[in-house]
């Protein structure tokens, strides 16, 4: 045993990789060297005027000249004035119609590069056409307009690069980079090409790419933004040695799992601090970013691969609309509110009982969305009155409900507890949505619905069938939708944190059974397929979200303890504890009876569900209510039992 272990010995303490980049990029614009660029918006067009104009001017004495094969014969050099009084105006027009007066003067790149030829061929196709009009001799000769197209382009863009590196080289030359991390990157493709970049554009984060490693023997030998690729992924130890390098960017989003766990161990193994783009981001993030990175955790160690979405499905539901969100401070209902966030909605109702998780994600949204578009609703979804206010007083399109207990073994000992919230809960708020016409209703389910052995999962899976039967009630028009699925990586009560926690005070890791299975997403992986269902979706619909391969809980505790750098069974003991009250060996997604179809989406299945066969409980369910607070908890279980028959009941 090791006590008093931090999990992430690669990092710093205290040290968070999605802060640091923006704040350290703040801190770099501080450099005074940066002060020779930082221009006003009006000073910077003066500047880019001035710089083009004499751009155009030279550039069309150089193509007379070479025209003339420098001898300009006299007659044409009056010509030359009047051609420059319309070349001069014509160009910094366009220059100006494709943004070129707009521009960063230091910051120049491939877009820019792309805008810049745009912007003066243009205006040489103009005068050429000019050409074949009865105004012909008006207009420079097709060669100089040529001629002078290619020299002006060519000429801006010499300048335009200047300057960049002359801020580069400033900003390397700056006190603060004196002692610049020495840093290699894994992976020498676009995404690993892009954080260079990045990297370059921030002197403000004190890192300097030394070198790329890259498993493609094609691409050993060569350069990259100037920057040799040294070696392969087996190579980290000598490189470390031969080029002192201090840290590591794996920048491989695509690469599959096995292989992430054979660089971590390596980088593990010669202590070298790692962080990594994860693949996710490229999906929500549209493209590598140092905001991106972040330390290895354990969801790029199990193989998840990014998730496409239907981007325009989701903001056709979300974009101008007001949302509701039920459970917002918990793992899943955040997350919820972090993705919509950015279709633009009208308004997003953050329904929460828990006054300190409400505030965290009220002030985690407000830093990036103006305040009418948030609303903290402190509310119990139990407390009927509170809750139709809001929906009276917000008229929600869509309620996203992700407010349930979830922790299996804690459900078991209080049974009554999961009824009140996870049936009865979503009872009231169904009942609300369908009484003030809410356009949709999105309830989070879980696997552990099917053929449950735990109350949870029994609570879950009568969520669902009242959902079914209020959707057959006349004169519903809502659409109540429910989306499956298992267990979500770090969220609270799941067993990654626990496994963390363990592992930080030395051991040992606790599971409860060395064959006990278990299916994982991410948790952004997760809410993005619940939102594109609730995109696709149609009243009654039940979801099945593809959980990929189930993975062994053992397994999982000996790559967390191999990611903090330590061993299994020697720095880290693992004991197996045996199956607690509720578990299954194995979860599953679908009864019997219920038939899987394909949509849209490949990692989204639809549930065929018989819903004639679940008789309207109502009044049973009214009674319940009535007595909940007054059973003991075998009576509980007993009368989840009556109404799911296939509920395996735990009675101790």
């Amino acid at each position: 045993m090791r006590p008093g272990i931090s999990l992430h010995t690669s990092r710093p303490s205290g040290e968070v990789a999605r802060e640091k980049p923006s704040g350290l990029f703040y801190k770099s614009m501080a450099n005074p060297k940066d002060k020779l660029f930082s221009l006003s918006p009006t000073m910077r067009a003066g500047m880019l005027l001035l710089i083009y104009s004499a751009v155009i001017t030279g550039s069309l004495v150089i193509s007379y000249l070479f025209r003339f094969d420098f001898s300009v014969p006299t007659e044409h050099i009056a010509k030359w004035l009047r051609f420059l009084a319309i070349m001069i105006p014509l160009q910094l027009l366009s220059l100006y119609a494709f943004g070129q007066f707009r521009s960063l003067l230091t910051y120049f790149s491939l877009p820019d590069l792309k805008r810049l030829l745009f912007a003066l061929a243009v205006p040489a196709v103009i005068l050429l056409l000019l050409r074949y009009t009865r105004y012909a001799d008006i207009f420079p000769p097709k060669s100089i307009v040529a001629l002078n197209a290619v020299i002006s382009f060519c000429a801006i863009a010499a300048v335009r690069t200047g300057f960049r590196v002359i801020r580069e080289k400033l900003s390397e030359g700056g006190g603060q980079n004196v002692h610049m991390k020495r840093v290699a990157i894994i992976g020498a493709g676009n995404s690993g090409a892009r954080l260079h970049s990045e990297i370059r554009a921030r002197p403000g984060l004190n890192m300097k790419v030394i070198c790329y490693l890259d498993d493609d023997p094609r691409k050993r030998g060569t350069l990259l933004h100037g920057v040799p690729v040294v070696g392969k992924t087996d190579d980290i130890a000598r490189v470390k040695s031969d080029i002192q390098i201090a840290k590591v960017i794996i920048a491989m989003p695509h690469a599959p799992a096995e292989k992430i766990r054979e660089i971590v161990a390596r980088l593990n193994a010669n202590d070298l601090e790692h962080d990594i783009l994860p693949s996710f981001a490229l999906s929500l993030k549209s493209g590598a970013s140092v905001l991106s990175l972040r330390h290895v955790q354990i969801e790029d160690l199990l193989g998840r691969d990014a998730v496409d979405l239907n981007a325009e499905n989701i903001r056709r539901m979300v974009e101008g609309k007001t949302l509701l969100v039920t459970g917002a401070g918990g793992s899943i209902g955040s997350e919820i509110c972090r993705q919509i966030a950015s279709y633009d909605p009208d308004k997003i109702v953050l329904l929460e009982r828990s006054e300190a998780a409400l505030f965290l994600i009220e002030q985690e949204l407000l830093k990036i969305h103006p305040a009418s578009k948030i609303v903290a609703y402190p509310a119990d979804i139990n407390d009927e009155p509170r809750v139709e206010a809001a929906i009276l007083n917000f008229r929600p399109s869509v309620i996203f409900h992700a407010a349930a207990h979830k922790h299996v073994p804690m459900m078991e000992a209080h049974p009554a507890e999961a009824v009140t919230n996870n049936l009865i809960g979503t009872r009231r708020i169904g009942r609300l949505a369908a009484k003030h016409g809410v356009e949709k209703f999105l309830l989070i389910s879980s696997d552990k619905a099917v053929r449950p052995t735990n109350v949870m999962g029994a609570t879950k899976r009568l969520a669902e069938i009242y959902l079914q039967t209020l959707q057959r009630r006349p004169n519903v028009t809502t659409k109540f939708l429910a989306v499956r699925f298992g267990n979500v990586l770090g969220s609270s009560g799941s067993v990654i944190p626990i496994f963390q926690k363990q592992i930080s005070q030395g051991g040992p890791v606790t599971v409860t059974h060395p064959d006990v299975t278990r299916y994982f997403m991410t948790i952004p992986e997760a809410v993005g397929l619940v939102l594109q269902c609730g995109a696709e979706g149609e009243a009654g619909d039940i979801f099945v979200l593809d959980m990929g391969q189930p993975v062994r809980i053992a397994d999982v505790a000996r790559q967390l303890i191999e990611l903090s750098g330590l061993r299994p069974d020697k720095d880290i003991e693992i004991q197996f504890t045996g199956m607690r009250p509720g578990e299954k060996m194995s979860e599953e997604v679908t009864y019997e009876n219920e038939i899987l179809s394909l949509t849209h989406h490949p990692k989204i299945r639809k549930l065929s569900v018989p819903t004639a066969g679940f008789p309207d409980l109502d009044s049973e369910w009214e009674k319940i209510e009535n007595q909940i607070d007054t059973m003991e908890a075998a009576a509980v279980k007993a009368w989840i039992h009556r109404q799911v028959p296939e509920y395996v009941v735990q009675w101790n």
